[in-house]
């Protein structure tokens, strides 16, 4: 029998590797842009079309490379980062692996263009489907540029597997911030198909900051600074209350590089322990300096995974490091017992001098103005105006309070008295009268059928056979998002103008997802322009939410939801319902009057699909006698 056991070929082996690396269009974007860092560029521009599936392109004014090196660079492990396999423990570039390049273009059609400064030409190389299709010298700038067109075009199944151009877009954003924010001394601009989305001069890492995320983030930064001789932290926190529901404004980085750490994030949450509400989180960018002994960054292909030799170290003092930057800014919560401010003289000074009764008068008998008089008494000695008013307010409560206590047909006194000398009082029980008991009980029993809510999260409604639990919220999602999926079908819905157009202004990212989503929300009854760059007018809103909130904090709401909504691939309707629903539903906390609670009991179960709401969520539970009998049986 024949040997069976060979090598593969090395455009299989790269295919095969390639899945590791280059998962989308956002991993040749990291790849490519990371290379031109090490290659010691200051200024990079990053080109995009159709979401990177035609065209990823990245211009650096680095190094560049000889003729030779442009061809070796598409081999397989060629890299001039690592010499000796003692190097791997003091790894402080972003690449070192050797893959990328050659995976790319395994995957892909890729044109090189590269010239050294002493050189007075460069070379340009092709190459396509790990097959070099041409390699010529030709005039170029200084620096590289790479050019990688038709990704995926050799793998139609990895192919038919990306998601839409938002999603596929959003990752590509998602890269390019990280790689941005841990190089603010580099020039940095993005265009997606002819249009500019970032132009980021140098600047220091706040101004880097607001140029990403708008300029609305100035306000919220609280600096974060701590130095020790295993590792010094640098950086940024956000104020509690910008926190948000969504992840996604969270940066960790190791020597600069992004790393993802639940393990960290968690110490930073510990940190803000007591100042969020559950389930938001904190902006952060924070920048993690140490000795590269120390950390292992070759875990994962995607090198966003680290390992600590000392991991408790790490938490403790980043844990410690962020409340003391929060504390020192005044964010934290304090107690200042020098100033007076702290406990206000309102709240420290005695409480008001109330009248003393030796016996409890009826008002006929009481004779008013006699607390009047001892209040006004006490105000010439030194009372306030707005104490003399709180006492004679107390005295006439008080009087009202035992108003017709003596009237009618059965009149008593209000502590009877009683034969025995000690005082005791007997106060004689009328359960007997209003509930009647014994084998015709139920016949004096009256149900309260209306609804009622519990803890300002649940309402609750008897039916036949028990009664039913409803979460509002979940409730409320259901009905909106079926009323708006209809007004998406129909193109029905109504705007309401608003008096004055509010301007906003997004971030980059966030305009690029408004943008996308103007054409569904213009159906549903928004009335909002593009109004130059990252900015819009809101010029009217639907009519159901008109009026209800913020604008900025609806438009704010709804790009958040429809973020989240993007990796479902669901269809543009339902993905701009949904994020509608989410947004505009009532929340748990919100106190309902009878009315209200019935609207949304109807129109719940009117839903085609009463039962969940648009995330999965159960909508209602129901309870019947017989499960209650059980439970008081056990």
């Amino acid at each position: 029998m024949s040997d069976i056991i060979q090598l593969l070929p090395d455009a299989i082996a790269s295919q095969i590797a390639a899945g590791e690396v280059i998962q989308r269009p956002a991993s040749v974007v990291k790849e490519l842009m990371e290379n031109s860092i090490d290659a010691g560029a200051d200024h990079i521009q990053l080109i995009i079309r159709e979401s990177g599936k035609n065209l990823i392109q990245v211009i650096d004014n680095g190094c560049g490379m000889s003729e030779t090196d442009a061809r070796m660079c598409f081999e397989r492990h060629a890299t001039s980062k690592l010499r000796i396999a003692d190097d791997l423990t003091h790894i402080r570039t972003m690449g070192f692996r050797g893959e990328a390049m050659a995976t790319i273009a395994a995957i892909a059609q890729v044109e090189l263009k590269t010239r050294r400064y002493s050189d007075e030409l460069g070379v340009r190389v092709i190459m396509e489907g790990s097959t070099l299709k041409s390699q010529e010298p030709c005039q170029t700038a200084s620096g590289t540029s790479i050019a990688v067109k038709n990704l995926f075009f050799n793998v139609p199944a990895r192919r038919n597997f990306l998601k839409s151009n938002s999603v596929e877009m959003r990752h590509i954003l998602d890269e390019f911030q990280r790689v941005a924010l841990a190089h603010p001394d580099i020039f940095f601009s993005l265009h997606h198909n002819d249009s500019e989305t970032y132009h980021l001069p140098v600047g220091n890492l706040r101004q880097r900051i607001v140029g990403i995320f708008g300029n609305n983030y100035n306000q919220r930064l609280v600096p974060a600074s701590e130095e020790t001789d295993i590792l010094q932290l640098s950086g940024f926190v956000g104020k509690p209350e910008f926190a948000k529901k969504s992840r996604g404004d969270q940066f960790f980085f190791v020597n600069r590089r992004y790393i993802k750490s639940g393990y960290l994030h968690h110490a930073v949450m510990s940190a803000y322990e007591e100042l969020l509400p559950q389930g938001v989180h904190p902006f952060y960018v924070l920048f993690l300096n140490m000795d590269p002994a120390r950390i292992d960054v070759n875990v994962h292909p995607t090198k966003q995974e680290i390992k600590f030799d000392d991991e408790k170290l790490v938490y403790n003092y980043l844990k410690v490091a962020v409340r003391h930057a929060l504390g020192q800014y005044s964010v934290t919560p304090t107690l200042d017992f020098e100033q007076g401010g702290s406990f206000s003289s309102a709240r420290m000074s005695p409480p008001p001098r109330v009248e003393q009764f030796n016996t409890i008068e009826s008002s006929a008998t009481a004779k008013p103005g006699t607390g009047a008089s001892r209040s006004s008494s006490g105000s010439s000695s030194g009372t306030s105006d707005s104490n003399f008013r709180r006492d004679k307010n107390n005295l006439e409560n008080w009087q009202k309070l035992y108003e017709n206590l003596g009237e009618g047909e059965d009149a008593a006194p209000a502590f009877p008295e009683t034969d025995a000398g000690d005082g005791m009082i007997t106060i004689e029980s009328k359960m007997s009268q209003d509930l009647p008991l014994g084998p015709n009980a139920e016949q004096g029993y009256r149900e309260d059928k209306n609804p009622y809510q519990l803890h300002h999260r649940y309402i609750v409604n008897s039916i036949k056979s028990g009664f039913v639990l409803i979460d509002q919220q979940a409730a409320h999602e259901r009905i909106l998002y079926e009323q708006y999926l209809q007004a998406l079908e129909q193109q029905q819905a109504v705007s309401q103008g608003q008096l004055f157009a509010q301007t906003i202004e997004l971030s980059p990212t966030d305009a690029v997802l408004l943008s996308e989503m103007l054409p569904e929300l213009r159906l549903l009854g928004f009335d909002i322009e593009e109004f130059g760059q990252n900015a819009f007018v809101i010029n009217g809103l639907p009519t159901e939410i008109a009026g209800k909130q913020n604008e900025v904090v609806i438009i704010d709401q709804l790009i958040s939801q429809y973020r989240e909504q993007l990796d479902l691939k669901l269809g543009a309707k339902e993905t701009i319902a949904r994020a509608m629903a989410r947004s505009a539903a009532i929340k748990r906390g919100k106190r309902l009057d009878v009315s209200e609670m019935q609207l949304i009991i109807n129109q719940l179960f009117a839903c085609s699909n009463p039962m969940r709401s648009p995330t999965g969520r159960s909508c209602y539970l129901t309870f019947s006698l017989d499960e209650l009998e059980q439970k008081f049986a056990e």
